[in-house]
């Protein structure tokens, strides 16, 4: 089944549904974990990198049917050549017409996301497209419950093609509560003129936190990136209860001009229930301590464990958790260096190695929640050791869950 020629055509058809097929690479390929069999991350990654853009008449469209008949006239300038594609849509440069910014103002740079059309109506067939190529050749193991992973992304898939709530999301985390008043954090404003399939926000300087540049930056702004998308990470958690749970580098801009870092897509933003992080936080605090019977205990009122499982399995399971809070440890020797060489990277190769065992006696599906906090989670852990960072990761976490009131 995986030929070149096979895989050449698999390419080209899930680029044509990039949604779903990236859905399902970012689901599964749980970052630098290799949870994927090789012949299909190579599927997934070959998708990631293949760029799709309307023609410019179905561009035209997609704006006339959200904007009207006159949709250039709210800006100065549109550049109708794309910059950049997103999963579900692609981006252009453009400037607002006089009075059409938030402050009235004339000549305001945006960036103009159009979503790709029909989209949201062709979800569930190109997902049920996705599970039949990979159930035929029995490629996927049983743990990853391949049934409840689609549903998520399906449910997912369908809130990041409504732009409207994404610009509500820009709007809370914009306002003082979230990360208005920290002038560490840019977060562009949204053009109230927004609908579902259109979303105009402000345009933010700054380089791609994966680009080259970033990783050839000093020691010192490097380790203050990470640092504070590792913090970033811990207060959504802990005092937001509302995470952007997208860890594409892309999603994150440097400017060292500034010394800001700019967010810049909000489409998969989560909110979590006051009891759900309670019980998470305890899970968190357990690992860390390494008290493994609290980690059985809040594991099951999670949900990630049912009671039935053999000793390999919660074994497996647990030391899976107490590596995973090694940087939150007391014991751990601060600050923490990220990194090929360092012990991050030998905690990353042992969490690799547990993952076959528990996706072969795993009996029961991890719940909701986590599919999208661990993908945030990870994806920030990788970030930091791309750039070869040391954070106090302790001080961090004690700083943001010291003040946690638990219900």
């Amino acid at each position: 089944m995986m030929t070149e020629a096979n895989i050449t055509r698999l390419v080209s058809k899930l680029s044509q549904m990039r949604g779903a097929a990236l859905k399902l690479g970012q689901f599964m390929s749980i970052q630098d974990t290799h949870l994927l069999p090789p012949e299909v991350d190579k599927i997934f990654r070959r998708v990631q990198d293949s760029a799709h853009y309307m023609p410019d008449w179905q561009m035209q469209q997609v704006l006339c049917t959200s904007l009207g008949e006159s949709w250039a006239d709210n800006f100065k300038s549109f550049d109708r050549i794309p910059f950049a594609a997103a999963s579900i849509g692609q981006v252009h440069h453009a400037v607002l017409a006089q009075s059409q910014g938030p402050s009235g103002d004339d000549g305001r740079r945006v960036a103009v996301k159009i979503q790709f059309p029909n989209i949201a109506n062709s979800i569930a067939s190109d997902l049920g497209y996705v599970k039949m190529v990979l159930t035929a050749g029995s490629l996927l193991p049983r743990g990853l419950f391949l049934d409840r992973t689609i549903q998520v992304m399906k449910d997912e898939l369908a809130d990041e093609c409504d732009y409207s709530r994404e610009a509500s999301f820009l709007e809370r985390y914009g306002s003082p509560d979230c990360l208005g008043a920290d002038a560490r954090f840019k977060i562009p404003w949204a053009w109230p003129g927004s609908t579902e399939r259109i979303l105009v926000m402000e345009h933010v300087e700054g380089v791609s936190i994966g680009d080259a540049v970033i990783g050839a930056l000093p020691q010192e702004e490097r380790n203050e990136i990470a640092s504070r998308i590792i913090e970033l990470c811990l207060r959504e958690l802990f005092q937001f209860r509302l995470m952007q749970t997208d860890p594409n580098f892309t999603n994150f801009l440097w400017d060292s001009r500034a010394q800001q870092l700019s967010l810049v897509d909000f489409g998969a933003t989560r909110e979590y229930t006051k009891e759900f992080m309670d019980s998470w936080l305890r899970l968190l605090q357990a690992a860390a301590s390494e008290d493994r019977i609290a980690c059985t205990e809040w594991s099951q009122k999670l949900g990630y464990l049912t009671g039935e499982e053999n000793e390999v399995m919660l074994n497996a399971h647990i030391d899976s958790m107490v590596l995973l809070a090694t940087p939150f440890k007391p014991t751990t020797t601060q600050p923490f260096a990220f990194g090929p060489g360092t012990p991050w990277a030998d905690i990353t190769a042992q969490i690799r190695a547990i993952i076959p065992v528990m996706l072969k006696h795993r009996l029961t599906p991890p719940p909701r929640e986590t599919y999208s906090l661990n993908r945030k989670l990870s994806g920030a852990f990788l970030l930091a050791s791309r750039l070869r960072a040391v954070v106090d990761t302790k001080k961090l976490w004690d700083q943001v869950t010291d003040p946690y009131i638990f219900s």
